[in-house]
């Protein structure tokens, strides 16, 4: 059985803490067993290897959180890249046809989808590994797997289940599925409700040439470079809307442990074990609030009842919990650029930035990368760099030339010349940029053996 995690959501909703960049499944809230925080990402990660599912999973996600994963979970895990952001059905099209044409998987191989941002317990992974089972004794193309509502939602997708199916083993009790409802109003929630329905869980599985055959409806493609030509015809649509929506031979199985979707400040604090994270103190008054701050300034609440305030270089959210599900607009009005984002060298965040009367512009970053860690040989166009050593030591690669550097030492980088830089320990360092046009993509990367 194959296990692609998906992994292209930016998680607006989590603002400010989450952006372009940062997706919700990075930011490392959670605590596990030994007091340690990770992300969502890691803590599914971690659950799958713990249950022995670990050896074929495969993250499916755009180019822009590439680092960021590798950072987290590793290099155990595979990375099928997206050429461009287009919802979670291209994603798994993409996912499918990694495997058929650059892997050679089988046809009759089980590929289990997952979301990374649910928050679930042992017992979830226990019921996933019986899918594969339950899927190869023909109940039906796509399995799903689905849990007792708690309130009618518009959040979620809907299983309404019918007969069970004759099926032997972990898999007893799988139901045939009668109709599958995609984010319904809260009214028609409320009716699926009295039928029945299930929450979807964000689990389908299938057999490999199921999802290579309906391909064929999309592209002709019979290879990854064909199939990449066509990535841009495949519908901007979610995988549920697309496909389970409108399928009929499908199958749920129950499921009645721990299942949460962490999309939302309301729900994720829930899982918080800590009140406060960062520099940040409430008064004895509150109430139910959390306050996340990622900024060297602190904060302090006072009075606060059902409220989340977070803090991060990206901005500040001081809202109530419930409220805080409805951000998501109002920060896509803003259109600002990631002030931090997480490589797989280290990670920086955006200090300061200014506008001249000539037009000439200033960029100001803290970078920190990891000992042994380097950033890729390069050049820009349209800036120069400043670069001023504040801890740690390392390499400065200037031209071909390399220094040793450390605390104290600055580097002056015009435009055009090529120049990287190698941590010995870790080492942070504050970067200026100055020129009329600063931006993320003037750069021109080249190889280079430390």
């Amino acid at each position: 059985m194959k296990i692609v995690l998906l992994s292209g959501c930016s998680g607006w909703r989590l603002w400010p803490l989450s952006n372009e960049a940062r997706s919700k499944q990075f930011l490392q809230l959670l605590q596990n067993e030994d007091g340690d925080y990770e992300s969502m990402i890691q803590r599914i990660y971690r659950q799958i290897c713990e249950a022995g599912m670990g050896e074929d999973v495969y993250v499916v996600t755009g180019g822009a959180q590439v680092d960021a994963i590798r950072s987290q979970i590793g290099w155990k895990a595979g990375i099928i890249e997206e050429p461009s952001r287009r919802d979670t059905f291209p994603a798994v099209a993409m996912a499918a046809a990694f495997l058929a044409y650059e892997k050679c998987v089988s046809r009759e191989e089980t590929v289990l989808v997952l979301p990374v941002d649910t928050y679930v317990d042992n017992e979830y992974f226990e019921k996933l590994s019986c899918l594969d089972e339950t899927l190869f004794q023909n109940t039906a193309d796509i399995l799903l797997m689905g849990t007792k509502p708690t309130y009618p939602s518009a959040k979620y997708g809907y299983i309404l289940p019918g007969e069970k199916l004759p099926v032997s083993g972990n898999g007893a009790g799988c139901l045939k599925v009668l109709r599958y409802v995609e984010k319904p109003s809260e009214e028609e929630a409320g009716e699926l409700l009295k039928r029945g329905a299930l929450w979807n869980t964000g689990v389908f599985a299938f057999r490999l040439g199921f999802l290579t055959e309906l391909l064929r409806k999309y592209t002709d493609a019979k290879d990854m470079q064909a199939f990449h030509a066509d990535f841009e015809k495949l519908p901007m649509k979610s995988f549920d809307y697309e496909i389970l929506e409108n399928h009929v031979y499908m199958a749920a199985i129950p499921y009645a442990g721990k299942w949460k979707d962490l999309g939302t400040w309301n729900t994720l604090t829930e899982e918080m074990s800590e009140e406060n994270i960062g520099s940040a103190r409430q008064g004895e008054s509150c109430v139910n609030t959390h306050v996340i701050n990622e900024l060297s300034i602190p904060v302090l609440v006072l009075g606060a009842k059902d409220m989340v305030v977070a803090a991060s270089p990206d901005g500040i959210l001081v809202s109530d919990k419930h409220k805080s599900s409805f951000i998501k607009p109002y920060v896509q009005e803003m259109n600002i650029r990631p002030m931090y984002e997480e490589r797989r060298w280290g990670e920086y965040k955006v200090l300061d930035y200014n506008q001249y009367d000539d037009e000439t512009k200033s960029l100001t970053k803290h970078l920190m990368i990891r000992a042994g860690k380097s950033i890729s040989y390069q050049k820009h166009y349209h800036r120069d760099e400043i670069w001023t050593i504040v801890d740690g030591v390392g390499e400065l690669l200037i031209d071909g030339h390399v220094r040793n550097v450390r605390r104290g030492d600055v580097a002056y980088i015009v435009k055009g010349q090529l120049h990287a830089m190698r941590a010995v320990s870790d080492l942070q360092f504050i970067e200026v940029q100055i020129g009329a046009e600063l931006s993320e993509d003037d750069i021109e990367r080249f190889e280079w053996e430390w």
